[in-house]
């Protein structure tokens, strides 16, 4: 008797390189966004977000006094208030569906007719399904906790973040966060991380000694050692859940300068943390490394919060920064050392050498059970010295993406020549995709308008099989989606990118069925994951509720619960719907 499968099963999608149709991109741009008020040095692009069909992007630059969703836009009277924009796609046409400001903006004052906000307001940015995250490293209230007075400037630089939802089409602010402990300089929301009802904030300023989870955050022995702050959301209400530190804090550790959370799993930077350990749970009680970085792993079990590991680099060297940036998806981490300097291209390279000074790297870790190892050490195909390739990562699923904002090519588009230094400051972008336990570089991503010291790659975002690139510097004067990207008149003004990538995990319009479209004669790889020495049997059809199902190729899954397949030349431009079974 034959019958669906029934086992928890991943059906992903990867575009092939080895047969693809000569010249066929494997990622496409799919938009250009701009604001919808473009201004000289709102920097839109500084912080960028994907779930699903929703983007985010930040300008923490922007200088309108609106408050709230959708005011007026029009004018320039709180400078560097900032703002956040959010965008959403209908098949593949991109329109923005609303213009976030914080619900105090404008409040720091210097008494004349411009007010110097300054609270940068879209510093960070986040997106989980409805809900968006909106950081302002630089709000000024001394409230602490959940929705408390936001009308005084009693804390300068003490940090606050934002949560809003979308009900249909309509968003509104659900929540104004502060730390438990709000002090000045904090910079609580230089980084936010969202996962369904559980956001991470992180204050790399903070400065209280504590240790792990629910310290005592009354002291500031430990100047700029860093925090980072969990709340949960029951119904509409949100409450502080825990307290994070590291369990090696230090002055100017920089805990908190990058967050990020998938699930029960958060994972927190520290690019200022010191200690000459490598791999996983090695020393951390020394400083014989300084800045070389550290990222550190949380899990919830109920409500309770612990650290599950201390992550170092494989070859742990002063000043690499690791930790400047990080990202989770399920088991699967990754964290940036923007400042490594090995002159090693692709994945698991010579990283013995110090020959491209901070030419940057980013490290894969997974997790099987509780326990971490390393899987990947990524270089950029360019390696180049001062491109800070790791300065922003994203992950979902087995795709990752890596920005080098200040890579140097001329390039345009997808998978251009990247041999020459001819635009400074251009930026590139990096697309992996892991195939079993092997991550290759997929794709080499710039601007379609490359422009010297856009800083295209600045930030990074990437949700299944869709992918944004911030650049945050980019000039042109054009407002909305896919406008004028020719002109250098908006200086500064930012831009962000939309991409279809390869390998990300499709989401099925049943549990049991995945419909692909790709470039015309690329191969579809399939990996589906089910108990191991399970029987499965891929089969295809063109129509998605009629036709007969087409066996392609049947097995069983291997002593991991793999069980891989290779459709050739299946992409035509067209739809083509796949489903596994058991035998």
């Amino acid at each position: 008797m034959k019958s669906t499968v029934r086992m928890a099963l991943l059906l992903a999608v990867v575009w092939s390189t080895a047969s693809a149709t000569a010249g066929t991109p494997l990622s496409a741009l799919q938009a250009y966004l701009k604001a919808s008020n473009t201004d000289q040095f709102d920097y839109f692009g500084w912080s960028v977000a994907v779930s699903g069909d929703t983007a985010v992007v930040g300008a923490y630059g922007e200088g309108s006094n609106a408050t709230g969703v959708n005011g007026d836009e029009s004018n320039n009277a709180v400078i560097g208030s900032g703002a956040a924009y959010v965008f959403v796609r209908d098949g593949t046409t991109w329109t923005q569906q609303a213009y976030l400001k914080a619900s105090n903006t404008g409040l720091n004052s210097n008494g004349g007719n411009v007010t110097f906000g300054g609270d940068n307001f879209g510093w960070s940015v986040a997106v989980s399904g409805d809900t968006v995250v909106v950081g302002a490293a630089q709000e000024f209230s001394n409230a602490t906790g959940v929705n408390g007075d936001e009308s005084n400037n009693a804390a300068i630089g003490s940090g606050a973040a934002y949560v809003f939802v979308r009900n249909g089409t309509t968003w509104t602010q659900q929540a104004y966060l502060k730390a438990s402990n709000t002090g000045a300089n904090d910079n609580f929301g230089w980084s936010v991380a969202v996962s369904g009802d559980t956001v991470v904030v992180g204050a790399n300023g903070e400065d209280s000694n504590a240790t792990g989870v629910n310290g005592d955050e009354g002291d500031s022995d430990a100047v700029f050692s860093g925090a980072a702050y969990v709340f949960v959301r029951n119904g509409t209400t949100w409450t502080q859940q825990a307290y994070l530190k590291a369990s090696n804090t230090a002055w100017f550790h920089d805990f908190g300068v990058s967050v990020a959370v998938s699930g029960d799993t958060v994972v927190v930077g520290a690019d200022g943390e010191d200690s000459n350990a490598t791999g996983i749970n090695g020393d951390e009680s020394n400083h014989a490394a300084g800045s070389s970085g550290a990222a550190y792993v949380f899990v919830r079990s109920g409500t309770t919060w612990t650290q599950q590991a201390y992550l170092k680099a494989s070859n742990t060297d002063a000043f690499d920064q690791f930790g400047i940036s990080v990202a989770v998806s399920g088991d699967t981490a990754v964290v940036g050392a923007n400042k490594e300097d090995s002159n090693a291209t692709g994945g698991d390279g010579d990283e013995g050498n110090n020959a491209a000074l901070d030419s940057g790297a980013a490290y894969v870790f997974v997790r099987n059970g509780t326990t971490w190892t390393q899987q990947a050490y990524l270089k950029a195909s360019n390696t180049g010295p001062y491109d800070f390739f790791g300065l922003s990562v994203a992950v979902s699923g087995d795709t990752a993406v890596i920005g080098a904002y200040p890579e140097d090519s001329n390039a345009t588009g997808v998978n251009g020549d990247a041999s020459n230094n001819d635009a400074t400051d251009s930026g590139a972008a990096y697309v992996f995709v892991r195939n079993g336990t092997t991550w290759t570089q997929q794709a080499y991503l710039k601007a379609s308008n490359t422009g010297v010291r856009d800083y295209y790659g600045f930030s990074v975002a990437v949700s299944g099989g869709t992918a944004m690139v911030g650049a945050y510097r980019e000039d042109s004067n054009a407002t909305g989606v896919n406008g004028d990207a020719s002109n250098n008149t908006g200086f500064d003004s930012g831009a962000a990118y939309v991409y279809t990538v390869p390998g990300g995990a499709v989401t099925p319009p049943s549990p049991l069925v995945v419909s692909i479209t790709g470039p015309a004669g690329s191969n579809v790889s399939f990996r589906v994951q089910g108990p191991p020495n399970s029987p499965v049997t891929i089969e295809h059809r063109s129509s998605f509720s009629t036709g007969s199902w087409q066996i392609l190729q049947s097995g069983t899954t291997d002593g991991g619960g793999a069980f891989n397949h290779t459709d050739t030349g299946a992409a035509s431009g067209m739809s083509k719907y796949y489903r596994a079974r058991t035998n």
